[in-house]
């Protein structure tokens, strides 16, 4: 008898399972994969071989899962596709990469990442219903990492475009794609931070998530509960190639907005200020008499930029960029990036602690290369005083010209260990513009300056190091 109860007992939490999950608040995901999964496609591309064995995803080398699980599948994987492949045009050609994507509009436009089909010879995209075609590449864009691809097709299943602006951090969030080759593989978490920005990705304020995502995710749709797209599976932060809990995707605004441009001119335009800017930290707050720390500090005015043409000053913090709030120093590229060249746009500053607004018309963004010239390195000169534990010198010809700095400024020669500049991170050879708000011209200049710090205040100090100029603060004890 008892183990009729117990039998019963344990029918009875298997059918009330699912109204249990919903009970706790646990989402159910079945719908949400059965009516989204036919807008998912997977993204294969070939190669010229040219002897070398076939290329893995990013992050990826053979010798780092030779002999794994994970080897051996990639392995398969690409020897199928070669046999499926085989002799084109009497050319071998190998899988290079594979990826996810999802479709657009139902005539056969389809949104993925650049990585998963750059230097591809040929692509292909195989439907859910495993229909297999070639894709034309209509457009690509580095620096967002956003591919628009096209197959001929009519009534196609669209995707529903979201907006990842509502999504909030720790909401449910699921990814549809092909980790490793598998077709249509879903997996789920939640929004792990917002607006995370990356090395060399300034202009996209990237969701972090801990959906599992894996090589093979890449340029697959972020789903929200409602099965709307709010964002384009990108990268994932891994030291062995694999899931590490730690995935980040494209907006889906920011990826419409290049697919867009793409679509109409084979080219991205992003706006440009052309200002330099660090982190506002708690002590440069201080000395900018600033109650938190907040916003992007001005350090260096790109010559012959929109901001050099405007009222922007090396020095302001800004706040606000067309009405949003610019919490963070990286929050504001990707506002910039957002405005049409020749537009203006309103620009709210913290200068001497109090804001003021301005207005700047935006330029186009320049390529890297040109973007690295004019952001290029400056110098500065010298000059001492031991109130602040630095010495300092006039610079000549040879340092200016190293340091695109034609006047003004000094440079330091030597540290005082364990002294002010030494505990604000000054280092031999900085250039230093400016201390407080008022600019330094020569070392009789930086002696003055020095002398009328007071006691018991935080200062900022401007110095120019290698390519990138830098504020660092200066706390005088009482």
């Amino acid at each position: 008898m008892i183990r009729y109860w117990f039998a019963v007992l344990l029918l009875s939490f298997s059918l009330s399972g699912h109204a249990e999950a919903r009970a706790f608040g646990l989402p159910d995901f079945t719908e949400l994969v059965e009516e989204n999964h036919p807008v998912v496609v997977n993204i294969s591309t070939t190669r010229a071989r040219g002897g070398a064995g076939p290329e893995l995803p990013p992050g990826i080398e053979w010798p780092d899962i030779e002999g794994t699980p994970f080897g051996e599948l990639f392995r398969k994987f690409f020897e199928e596709q070669e046999r499926g492949n085989g002799e084109r045009g009497g050319r071998r050609e190998t899988p290079s990469s594979l990826g996810s994507g999802f479709i657009i509009s139902d005539d056969g436009y389809i949104l993925t990442n650049n990585h998963v089909v750059e230097g591809a010879d040929e692509v292909f995209v195989r439907l859910h219903d495993r229909r297999q075609m070639p894709a034309t590449v209509v457009g690509t864009d580095e620096r967002s990492d956003v591919a628009v691809l096209k197959i001929e097709g009519e009534n196609l299943p669209v995707a529903k475009i979201g907006a990842s602006k509502q999504l909030k951090v720790g909401e449910w969030v699921l990814a549809i794609g092909s980790p490793f080759g598998f077709d249509h593989s879903v997996t789920a978490g939640i929004v792990s931070a917002k607006g995370r920005s990356l090395p060399r990705e300034n202009y996209t304020p990237f969701i972090q998530t801990d959906v599992a995502i894996n090589p093979g995710n890449s340029g697959g749709p972020l789903f929200d509960l409602e099965g709307n797209v709010v964002g384009v599976n990108s990268q994932i932060y891994s030291r062995s190639g694999g899931f590490m809990g730690l995935s980040f995707a494209i907006p889906i605004e920011v990826a419409m907005n290049v697919a867009g441009q793409l679509r109409e001119n084979g080219r991205v335009s992003r706006g440009w200020l052309g200002v330099v800017i660090q982190e506002v930290t708690r002590e440069l707050a201080e000395s900018f008499g600033m109650e938190r720390a907040t916003g992007a500090l001005v350090s260096q005015i790109v010559a012959d930029s929109p901001a050099a043409n405007s009222d922007i000053q090396v020095g302001d913090v800004i706040v606000e960029f067309n009405g949003d709030p610019v919490p963070t120093s990286s929050s504001l590229p990707p506002l910039v990036g957002l405005v049409l060249a020749g537009t203006d746009a309103e620009v709210t500053v913290l200068r001497n602690g109090e804001p003021v607004v301005l207005t700047v018309n935006i330029g186009e963004l320049p390529g890297q290369e040109e973007l690295a010239r004019a952001t290029g390195p400056g110098a500065e000169p010298e000059s001492k005083a031991s109130r602040v534990g630095v010495v300092v010198a006039e610079p000549d010809d040879t340092q200016r010209e190293a340091a695109g700095v034609p006047e003004g400024g000094v440079i330091v020669t030597e540290i005082k260990q364990g002294g002010l500049a030494d505990q604000a991170g000054v280092m031999p050879g900085d250039m230093v513009l400016m201390l407080g708000s008022d600019k330094v011209d020569s070392v009789v200049d930086f002696d003055r300056l020095v002398d009328a710090l007071p006691a018991g205040t935080a200062v900022a100090m401007l110095v120019h190091r290698g390519a990138n100029p830098l504020f660092l603060p200066l706390r005088l004890p009482e």
